[in-house]
This record gives C-alpha cells, structure tokens and sequence, in this order.
C-alpha cells in the first residue's frame, strides 16, 4: 500500500505533470510583454486568461473561507483560513497586473464569472472529505490547465501565471485527511471516487466552455497566433491532463 509519503510525492508529480514536456520558446513564447502586447489579438487573450484567473482565485478565497465553517477542529479551520488568505493574495497580484496593462479588473473578469460560478453550484459539496477532494482534483485540473496556457504565453505574463498557480499547500492537507477518513471508515473510499470522478468531467467541460466562448483565448490555445492550428494539440493537452487527474487520485487513495 502506498504510504502517505508517497502519496505526497504521487500528487506533486501529478501537479507537474501537464507542464513538464518543455521545450525551446518560439513565436510569442520567446517575446516579452512589450513586444507580444503590439498584437491586439494577442493583448486580448490575456486579459481575457488573466480575468478568468483572477475571478477563478477569487472564488477560491470565498469557497476556501466556506470550507473552513466545515472544519471538524480548531487546526483544520485555522490551516484552511490560511490558505484562503493566499488565494486572496494571488487574486490581488492578477487584479494589479491587469490594472498595469491598462485592463479594468471587473471588465475582465465579469464574463467568466457566470461560468465558474454554476460550476461551484453544481459541485457543491455535502461535507469537508467532499469539500476537500473538490479543492484538490477540481484546483489541480484548472491548475493544469492554465499551466498548459501559460507555455504558449510571452515571458512576463508566463511567469505571472505561473507564479500564482503555486501550491497554497492544500495538496497535501487533503492528502493526509483524506487518506486518513478511508483508513478509518473504508466505505468512504467509494463514494468519494464517484465525487471526484464527477468533478473531473465538470471541470473538463467548464475549461472547454470557457476557452470556446472566448474568441482569442482559444485562437491563442490552439496556436493560431504562433505555431499554426493545432486542434491536435489540444487533445493531447487534455489527455495529459486527465493522466495527472488519475495520478491524483491514486495520491488521494481514490481509483480513478
């Protein structure tokens, strides 16, 4: 059986997966801001990327303070208090940088608001293990996501993005009490792998729902503005995507 060491390093792997295949920067990859913002395609994309990023730290600050009204102790609540207050953190560096690029911070994010918004109302969950399962596999795979995005973004923005996808350390904290419930009462075990299963086909759909209604971010996603079309790529981002989800879950005790 995999020790909860090991199930650490498992979703920490998991965590880098979906960006690990790097390669040499060309087109807008190679190029700072200054230069890659001259394309208003280009300078559209991301403030629509950095909008949905914003809101999407935002709403993990609000979810995260709700969770911890569930916390079944003191040090559970306080832990959870503190990584919201990160998240809070990373939504004031995006609102900043937004504001920099002379990008009004509300504007960008109110069209993604919807839409994140109805994922959290259906994947509401009914207790804390279900509340912290939903911050580690539904936050990973957006995570995964938006580092997948960030490998076709110029450098300043790139290192922006990148910077606040880092681990507020609930990876691990869902770790240990998730594995410690399934220890403790087995049957947990199956009903929250039917849970996380349906947060993985819910998040796939948002993040597709969300770059197809986005004109520039998708043209950006599929390599319109550097390397060519590339619908083919996309699929291959989601199936790595879906691999770190399994690793993930493997990390939690969970069968995917």
């Amino acid at each position: 059986m995999e020790t909860p060491d090991n199930a650490r390093a498992a979703g920490t792997e998991a965590d880098a997966n979906a960006a690990e295949e790097t390669v040499e920067p060309t087109g807008i990859a190679a190029q700072d801001w200054a230069t890659a913002s001259a394309q208003p395609q280009y300078r559209a994309a991301v403030v629509d990327l950095l909008g949905a990023l914003a809101y999407g730290e935002l709403a993990a600050f609000e979810r995260l303070a709700d969770d911890a009204k569930l916390a079944p102790s003191l040090a559970d609540k306080a832990e959870l208090a503190k990584m919201a207050s990160a998240e809070f953190h990373h939504f004031e560096r995006l609102r900043d940088r937004l504001a920099e690029i002379d990008a009004e911070p509300t504007a960008a994010m109110e069209p993604f608001a919807k839409a994140l918004d109805d994922f959290h109302h259906q994947t509401a969950p009914s207790d804390w293990l279900e509340g912290l399962v939903k911050a580690y596999v539904g936050d990973s795979i957006a995570s995964d996501f938006y580092r997948e995005v960030a490998a076709r973004l110029d450098s300043d923005t790139r290192g922006l993005v990148l910077a606040v996808l880092d681990d507020t350390g609930h990876g691990n904290f869902a770790v240990e009490k998730v594995r410690a419930a399934i220890e403790a009462d087995p049957r947990v075990g199956g009903r929250l792998a039917l849970w996380a299963r349906r947060l993985m086909g819910e998040a796939l759909s948002q993040a597709q729902r969300v770059v197809a209604e986005r004109d520039a971010l998708s043209t950006m996603l599929v390599g319109g503005m550097a390397d060519g079309f590339d619908l083919a790529a996309v699929g291959e981002m989601f199936t790595r995507i879906t691999k770190a989800h399994t690793k993930r879950m493997a990390a939690l005790g969970l069968a995917a």
